[in-house]
C-alpha cells in the first residue's frame, strides 16, 4: 500500500542521538560542550563582582549626598518637629508633661519610649539632623570646586556649525572681520558677559550667579542648622509672675519655671532686673465683641548690672524688652486680691496680694488659694488656715450660672471665699502648687446654722471666722503680669541664614545661564559673513530676544551690506532657509573640525544635556 505525503524514513543516527540524550543528565552527545560554548543565548546566571567594603562606602556616600536624600531628610526633619509642637515637652513645661501623663496613662509610656516628650534632644531627631548636616556639606564641597573651575576657566570655543543652535542669526557686511570681532568683544563686555576671543570667533558666557545662588542656598541651610543647634544647646528660658509693685532679678531662684540647653551655664545669667510699676488693660465695652481685649501694656522700670541706671519702659504683646542679650516678653495678666488675715489672738497672720488665675471665660473669672501657715487660735494653739477663693471682677448672679463675672474689667469686684483649718501639707517635703489647696487633712469652717462657711466680700469689707477663729479682710485689688525671659544666642545667625537662603533661591530660579558666540569670516565675494548664535544652559525663553538685541547693537558697527534698511534675518531654521547668507560656506564634513572642538560642541545634544 502506497502512502502520500512526506518521507517518513527515520535516520538511525538521529535515533541514537535522541536515545543518548534521553539516558539522563550525565550523558552528553559528542560535541555538546562545544555547542554550549558557541551558543549566543543569555546565561542562566550573571556573575556580578562584589562591591566590597570600599565600594559600599562610596555608594552610601553618593546616596547620602544626593539632592533626593537631602530633600527627604529635610522633609523628615520638618515632620519630626510636629510632635514637638503638639505634645508638651519636658524641657519647656514639665508640669504640662506630668498632667499629660496622668490624663493619658496608656499613651504616656509609648511616648516615653519614642522620646516624644523631648523630641529635639531625642536620638532619632538628632540622627536626622546630623545626616542632613552631612548631606548638605557633601553637596556643597563638589559644587564649590566645580564653580571655582568654571570661574577660572574660559567660555568654550565656538562650534563649527552655529546654525544648529536654537537661537541664531547672520548677515553680510562690508566691515572687516577684525573690526566686527572687536566690536562684538566690546559689546558683549558692556553687557556683562565674560568674553574670550579665539580665532575667527568671540565666545561669551553669562549667568554664573545662578550657580552662586544655588551654592549660597545650600550654605544658608547649613547656617540655619548651625543656628538651630547653637540655640538649643545654649538657650535659656524662664517664666515669672510679678505683682504690681514687685520686681524681678535675673537669678535662678527668682524664676517660677526655668529651662535651658545642655551646654548653658546657669551661673552665667546676665545681671539685670525690672519692676512692674503698673498694668493697663482695656476691653471692648459694646457690640458683638464686648469683653475683647484692646490694650495690654505693662509699665516697668528696668536696670542692667548690679548698679545700673534705672530706665522706664513699656512692655506690650509682641514688643518685648531687650536687655543684656535677653528678651522679656509679656505673656499674660490677671488680678491679685489684697487680703489681711488675723488669727484668734487678733494678730496679723497673713497680709498681701495673692495672684488668682483666670479660668478662660470672657468675664475673667479667677480662682486662687490663700495659705496661712503661721496661725494661732483663740486659745493660742498653733494651727494652719486655708482659703479657697473665686474673684469676680464684675460680679453678676443668675439662676443658671450662679455667681460669675460678666466683664473682665474691675467694674464691680467681689471676692468669694471658703475657709478651712488643719494641716496644709506644706511641711511634708512634697512640693505642691501655690494655686491649689490640699483639703484631705483639713476641715471646713461651719457657720451658726451648720452650713459651710462662705462669704462674698467687696473691697474694704471683712468677715469674722466662726468661733472666734479670727477674721479675713478684702482690702483691694492689684494687677499682676507674667513675663517670659528668653535668651536665644543664635537668633541673629538664623536671620542671616534665612535671608541668604531666600537670596540664593531667588538667584538660582531667576538667573539664566547662557552662552553667545559671534563669528566673522571673509567670504569668497570679499564680504564678511557675521554669525551670531546663543545657547541657554538652562531653559531661557528670553534668549532669542537677548540675541536679537545684541544683533541690532552689533549691526550699528557692522551694517548689513546692500540696500539700506534691509530686514534682519530671523532666528532659527527659517532664517537659514530664506537668507543665502546663512548657508555655511564650509563644505568640509563634520569630521574636519579642529581638535579644540572635538567632543566639545555646545550645539551637540550631549552638551545640551549637560547644560
Amino acid at each position: 500500500m502506497s502512502e502520500t505525503g512526506t518521507n517518513t524514513e527515520i535516520d538511525p543516527s538521529a535515533t541514537e542521538s535522541a536515545e543518548g540524550r534521553a539516558e539522563g543528565p550525565d550523558t552528553e552527545p559528542p560535541g555538546g560542550s562545544a555547542a554550549a560554548r558557541l551558543s549566543t543565548a543569555p546565561a542562566d546566571s550573571i556573575n556580578v563582582p562584589a562591591l566590597g567594603l570600599l565600594g559600599w562606602a562610596r555608594w552610601s556616600w553618593r546616596q547620602l549626598t544626593s539632592m533626593r536624600v537631602a530633600l527627604i531628610l529635610l522633609f523628615l526633619l520638618s515632620l519630626g518637629a510636629i510632635p514637638g509642637s503638639l505634645i508638651p515637652q519636658s524641657g519647656v513645661s514639665p508640669m504640662k508633661v506630668e498632667e499629660f501623663r496622668q490624663a493619658h496613662q496608656t499613651l504616656a509610656p509609648i511616648y516615653d519610649r519614642l522620646g516624644l516628650f523631648h523630641v529635639y534632644s531625642s536620638v532619632w531627631y538628632s540622627a536626622i539632623y546630623i545626616l542632613l548636616f552631612v548631606s548638605l556639606i557633601g553637596c556643597i564641597v563638589p559644587r564649590g570646586w566645580q564653580l571655582t573651575r568654571q570661574l577660572r576657566g574660559r567660555p568654550p570655543a565656538a562650534p563649527r556649525r552655529l546654525g544648529r543652535l536654537p537661537a541664531y542669526t547672520s548677515w553680510r557686511t562690508g566691515a572687516a572681520p577684525e573690526e566686527v570681532l572687536g566690536a562684538a568683544h566690546r559689546l558683549l563686555g558692556r553687557s556683562r558677559f565674560r568674553t574670550h576671543r579665539s580665532g575667527d570667533a568671540v565666545a561669551a558666557e553669562k549667568g554664573y550667579l545662578r550657580e552662586v545662588g544655588n551654592l549660597l542656598f545650600h550654605i544658608a541651610l547649613i547656617v540655619i542648622l548651625v543656628a538651630f543647634a547653637v540655640g538649643q544647646l545654649w538657650k535659656s528660658e524662664g517664666g515669672k509672675l510679678v505683682v504690681e509693685g514687685d520686681g524681678f532679678s535675673n537669678t535662678l531662684i527668682q524664676y517660677d519655671e526655668f529651662s535651658s540647653g545642655t551646654l548653658f551655664d546657669s551661673d552665667g545669667l546676665a545681671p539685670f532686673g525690672f519692676a512692674l510699676d503698673g498694668f493697663d488693660a482695656t476691653f471692648e465695652r459694646t457690640g458683638p465683641q464686648k469683653g475683647t481685649p484692646r490694650t495690654f501694656r505693662a509699665r516697668a522700670t528696668y536696670w542692667e548690672g548690679a548698679s545700673g541706671e534705672e530706665r522706664k519702659t513699656v512692655i506690650e504683646v509682641n514688643k518685648p524688652l531687650e536687655v543684656a542679650g535677653n528678651k522679656v516678653y509679656l505673656v499674660g495678666h490677671g488680678y491679685a486680691p489684697v487680703v489681711t488675715v488675723r488669727d484668734g489672738q487678733g494678730d496679723i497672720a497673713y497680709q498681701g496680694p495673692t495672684p488668682f488665675l483666670p479660668q478662660g471665660d470672657t468675664g475673667f473669672t479667677s480662682v486662687g488659694v490663700i495659705k496661712v501657715p503661721d496661725y494661732r487660735d483663740k486659745e493660742g494653739k498653733k494651727n494652719q488656715l486655708g482659703f479657697q477663693g473665686r474673684f469676680l471682677p464684675t460680679f453678676a448672679l443668675d439662676e443658671v450660672r450662679g455667681p460669675h463675672s460678666s466683664f473682665p474689667a474691675l467694674d464691680y469686684p467681689v471676692l468669694a471665699i471658703n475657709a478651712y483649718r488643719g494641716d496644709l501639707g506644706i511641711d511634708s517635703g512634697v512640693p505642691q502648687s501655690v494655686y491649689q489647696l490640699e483639703t484631705e487633712k483639713m476641715k471646713q469652717f461651719k457657720d451658726a446654722e451648720g452650713e459651710p462657711f462662705r462669704k462674698f466680700l467687696r473691697p474694704g469689707e471683712s468677715a469674722e471666722l466662726p468661733n472666734g477663729a479670727g477674721s479675713i479682710e478684702f482690702e483691694g485689688v492689684k494687677t499682676w503680669a507674667t513675663f517670659q525671659v528668653s535668651h536665644q544666642p543664635a537668633n541673629g545667625l538664623a536671620l542671616v541664614g534665612a535671608v541668604a537662603a531666600l537670596a540664593g533661591l531667588a538667584g538660582s530660579l531667576f538667573i539664566q545661564r547662557r552662552r553667545v558666540w559671534v563669528r566673522a569670516s571673509r567670504g569668497a565675494d570679499g564680504e564678511t559673513l557675521v554669525e551670531l548664535a546663543g545657547l541657554g544652559r538652562s531653559e531661557s525663553p528670553k534668549l532669542p530676544e537677548e540675541l536679537a538685541d545684541l544683533a541690532v547693537a552689533l549691526r550699528a558697527e557692522a551694517p548689513v551690506s546692500g540696500a539700506a534698511g534691509e530686514p534682519a534675518a530671523e532666528e532659527g531654521s527659517e532664517a537659514e532657509a530664506d537668507d543665502p547668507a546663512t548657508k555655511h560656506p564650509d563644505p568640509e564634513p563634520e569630521e574636519a573640525a579642529g581638535p579644540d572642538n572635538q567632543g566639545n560642541d555646545p550645539a551637540d545634544p550631549v552638551e545640551g544635556a549637560r547644560a
